[in-house]
């Protein structure tokens, strides 16, 4: 029997994810301090204000993929790669809000789930984008008792589905394997050398800087909608912050890919701290329309119970 502490971390990574998504989403391509300069009193309320075109607890395409992946995980018995990327087209054809201009190109391309990523990459030359780690909460959690190996694996090959820039396959793995680490009450911060070890080699070196703790977000060499400073924004705001609440704070006040970088925040935040510490007022009014599934809508219990049947 899992214990306790266990859940309550899967828990919170999953609806944490789903939590700094809707958060950041009014705010996204702002300026950076926007989300204080409106909420300057933590712990206020009306942070989830929607805006945008989003619904105040309105989660995005990041959750919204999450989900789809959590679900083909269970009613597939595991990882089967083609049904995924099916519920990614189904979800695409329908006309979601907000998807990223590569990862509709990839799912509309007309090319088999196997070639789809790879011929884009080919086409563009650019794919390092952080679509692939936004979506990676619910598949963290469902692989994090199989092992580092088997964990990181999983995390490459559902990355590939719709990025053939092996950048964002490793930075999605090394997501997964900090969840991992967390959800076992280690200390995903102390963990990150040894998983850098794990890193194809072309790409150690970059994750390393952006992972590094003297590393900062006004650093970054890209816009943090790619996926090294993506990630690296995310572990900075767990690191230099002490609570869930003030690291979804500092995830947001960044500006730019908000949404994205709040969800990977929210995830590894939700990890550490656990459930309990994800505030009610930002819980209660999150939803995850899910376009092209009659129309479903998840809410927190929904959230809930998908983690819990994913963690087995």
């Amino acid at each position: 029997m899992k214990q306790i502490e266990q859940i309550r971390r899967a828990a919170g990574a999953v609806v944490g994810s789903a939590v700094g998504d809707a958060l950041g989403a009014p705010f996204e391509f702002g300026p950076p301090g926007a989300f204080s300069a409106r909420f300057p009193a933590p712990g206020a309320g009306g942070e989830m204000c929607g805006g945008g075109g989003w619904d105040p607890g309105e989660a995005t395409d990041d959750t919204q993929m999450a989900v789809l992946v959590g679900e083909s995980l269970l009613e597939r018995g595991g990882l089967d790669l083609p049904d995924v990327f099916a519920r990614f087209q189904r979800w695409a054809a329908a006309g979601p809000k907000d998807i990223g201009l590569q990862t509709e190109d990839v799912l509309s391309n007309g090319a088999p789930w196997d070639l789809a990523a790879g011929i884009h990459f080919q086409v563009n030359q650019r794919a390092a984008g952080n679509g692939s780690l936004m979506r990676a909460s619910t598949s963290a959690v469902h692989f994090a008792p199989a092992g580092r190996e088997a964990t990181m694996d999983a995390a490459r090959r559902i990355a590939a589905l719709t990025h053939g820039d092996r950048a964002a396959w490793e930075g999605t793995a090394i997501f997964h394997e900090l969840v991992r680490v967390t959800l076992e009450g280690a200390d995903p911060l102390a963990a990150l050398p040894d998983i850098l070890t794990l890193v194809h080699p072309d790409h150690r070196e970059r994750y390393a800087t952006v992972l590094a703790p003297d590393w900062h977000p006004d650093r970054a060499t890209e816009f943090n909608g790619a996926v090294w400073p993506c990630l690296g924004s995310a572990v900075w705001s767990l690191r230099t912050t002490t609570a869930f609440e003030d690291a979804l704070r500092a995830a947001v006040d960044l500006g730019g890919d908000t949404d994205t970088v709040a969800a990977v925040t929210g995830a590894l935040a939700g990890a550490y701290y656990g459930l309990d510490a994800i505030p009610a007022h930002w819980t209660h009014p999150l939803h995850v329309p899910l376009p092209g599934f009659d129309g479903q809508v998840l809410h927190l219990a929904d959230l809930l119970h998908l983690t819990q049947r994913l963690e087995g």
